[in-house]
């Protein structure tokens, strides 16, 4: 289902208002999505649902470097987890909220408002929240992916 979700959203990449020709022939492509075009579509399933994603450049569900932006309604919560390669995160708008470690504890919370940028190294444990409606840019090597520290917070194990 994720890569399904991936395949999907990057597709409406490849239709961005602005993306330079000539990539068969072997001539440089440039991506360009302008403020407000960023087409997102359903947040894979490993995430829990109410979230929507938009691809920006790559595919994170391969090798290789990927760029993409989460948008989350006001209180949505990513519970403890961590990543297998280093995360780079930047605040695009609201405030994204960040506790380490491998239980949520609200009194922990740094808070980050728009502009900000934070790098989580691998196996680090950490979770998230949005404060208001809230979009991150994350970018990385792919291929991305996050594993639950407890495996009963992963939201695959009951329905969507």
């Amino acid at each position: 289902m994720k890569q399904i979700a991936f395949a999907v959203l990057a597709i409406g990449v490849m239709q961005s208002p602005l993306r330079a020709q000539g990539a068969a022939s072997g001539q440089l492509t440039a991506i360009v999505v302008p403020a407000g075009t960023a087409k997102f579509g359903p947040a894979p399933d490993i995430l829990p649902p109410g979230a929507k994603l938009a691809v920006l450049e790559g595919d994170p569900t391969k090798g290789g470097t990927y760029t993409m932006r989460l948008w989350m309604p006001d209180g949505y919560t990513i519970p403890p987890h961590f990543h297998h390669a280093d995360e780079h995160v930047t605040v695009v708008e609201g405030t994204f909220l960040v506790g380490m470690g491998a239980t949520v504890d609200a009194s922990k919370f740094a808070a980050l408002p728009t502009g900000s940028f934070g790098m989580l190294p691998p196996r680090m444990q950490h979770y998230a929240r949005a404060k208001g409606m809230t979009v991150i840019q994350l970018h990385g090597i792919g291929p991305w992916g996050l594993t639950y520290v407890h495996p009963s917070d992963d939201p695959r194990k009951s329905a969507r």
